[in-house]
């Protein structure tokens, strides 16, 4: 009837994320030091897992595996994934070649090389050090180690001079009155409250006439930011190779004269797969040191098997136990795709492997996951964080897929290897007359290539090369 309500009936279709593929997924995106930590964490909170030290009990977890299919009920066993059971077949993996590496065994002890390290002195230290030398006064001592708490990690004092003087209830005058004594102390620069101050300093410590030097600092410091001597020469009334003589001192002053005291973090990268050449053929081989190898625990199992155990025994054991095979499953479903993935890098990027980075191909997500048959949301997770030594080096797996860009003759260009180009001519150009990026435009037209300004703006600040202005050099 009209006005009335109308039922419709439809039917949608969801993805229901299982726990074990949600762990799958967590782990495939996980970097190599993240994934150590992760099975090491489950070493400790899972007692039915155990790490294999001999290479007798191999088939333990497979072993335990069965043993579980046979106890679990069969409300127990876990979900295909919808979007493609190639990705997440569990049963596929059983059987699987895959072997993380023996741990070490024995009972030598092992050198601990930190207790053989030295500690970095800082710029605190350093500069408290100096008071200790420089003959103040216990009061005047106390003023300049209060001014060097206010000096930040690069050398400068961030804050005013009347803002230290409220917090620690002191006048400004004194502190007025230690403040050139502390700027005397190395490294020179340091205790400045602006980049100008930082370099009057500097200046203060050269043994030739100052005086124009201070002049172009106190006054041009914007002018020589652009490199725009001649408006200094004009300014000051002398020849342009004066200014140019005094402006190398001061470009080869120190900004930051606290910088050489930071602590340097050193990160290193483990790669997650090799390739080899062998002969004429290149080899792919997964990384497996450092990574726990894991087992089911013999203890467990036999208590499984006790028939006279506890139900609530039994229910625990068996749902850690579950916990363990999702796991050892799921780095073994890890450890195959990186191998996959990577196998067919190597075959779509042959050229790169022989020629060199100049020579890499345009390549999407696409390509690969087509070639072994996986989702690219699943290539996607592989290639983030994840490390291959090649005999050209160490790369991350995402440096290898890059869009490509038509050349006139219409073949296609990876845009790594035009970033590759537009870095040769600017290492091959005149740094007292630098290339534009519309002359580097039409340069690599005609090399065929036809890319916008923009884009060769966009690489060249990706490459970290600066604009042409400010390349240019003038000694």
């Amino acid at each position: 009837m009209a006005g009335g309500m109308k039922q419709t009936m439809s039917q949608i279709q969801t993805l229901r994320m299982t726990p074990q593929l949600q762990q799958a997924i967590k782990l495939l995106q996980l970097s190599r030091m993240e994934l150590e930590t992760t099975i090491r964490k489950e070493l400790e909170e899972n007692p039915v897992l155990e790490e294999l030290a001999e290479t007798s009990q191999e088939n333990a977890e497979t072993e335990a595996e069965k043993n579980v299919k046979e106890e679990l009920p069969a409300t127990t066993e876990t979900p295909q994934d919808p979007r493609g059971q190639e990705e997440f077949e569990w049963d596929s993996y059983i059987e699987s070649q895959y072997k993380p590496p023996m741990a070490a065994s024995g009972g030598e002890e092992i050198m601990n090389y930190e207790n053989l390290m030295t500690t970095e002195q800082s710029l605190f230290d350093y500069l408290n050090w100096q008071v200790g030398l420089y003959g103040f006064n216990e009061e005047e001592q106390k003023i300049a180690t209060i001014i060097i708490n206010y000096i930040d990690e690069v050398g400068y004092i961030r804050v005013t001079l009347e803002h230290i003087a409220s917090e620690e209830k002191i006048s400004v005058r004194e502190i007025e009155e230690i403040l050139p004594f502390v700027q005397e102390f190395d490294p020179p620069g340091v205790g400045a409250r602006d980049l100008k101050e930082c370099l009057l300093i500097q200046a203060r410590h050269l043994e030739e006439d100052t005086n124009q030097l201070v002049f172009i600092i106190n006054n041009h410091l914007k002018d020589l930011e652009k490199k725009n001597y001649d408006a200094i020469a004009k300014a000051m009334n002398i020849p342009l190779g004066d200014v140019i003589e005094m402006c190398k001192i001061i470009l080869n002053m120190d900004p930051k004269p606290g910088k050489v005291y930071l602590p340097q973090d050193t990160h290193y990268v483990t790669p997650d797969v090799y390739v080899y050449k062998v002969g004429d053929l290149y080899t792919v081989s997964l990384n497996e040191d450092g990574l726990p190898r894991l087992r089911i625990s013999n203890f467990y199992k036999n208590v499984l098997s006790n028939k006279n155990a506890k139900d609530p025994t039994q229910e625990y054991i068996h749902d850690k136990l579950r916990s363990a095979i999702w796991l050892i499953k799921s780095i073994q479903q890890r450890q195959r795709t990186i191998y996959k993935v990577t196998e067919s890098i190597v075959k779509h990027q042959l050229e790169f492997f022989e020629k060199g980075p100049g020579f890499i191909k345009p390549m999407i997500l696409k390509d690969v996951a087509n070639d072994i048959g996986m989702h690219e949301s699943t290539v996607s997770r592989v290639t983030t964080s994840k490390f291959v030594h090649t005999p050209r080096g160490i790369f991350e797996l995402k440096y290898f897929f890059n869009s490509g860009i038509n050349k006139t003759d219409g073949d296609s260009l990876a845009s790594e290897s035009v970033k590759m180009k537009i870095k040769a001519l600017v290492d091959k150009e005149n740094t007292k007359s630098p290339l534009s990026d519309q002359k580097i435009v039409e340069l690599l037209k005609k090399d065929g290539i036809e890319i916008a300004r923009r884009t060769v703006a966009k690489y060249r600040e990706m490459l970290k090369i600066l604009p042409s202005s400010k390349r240019k050099k003038f000694f």
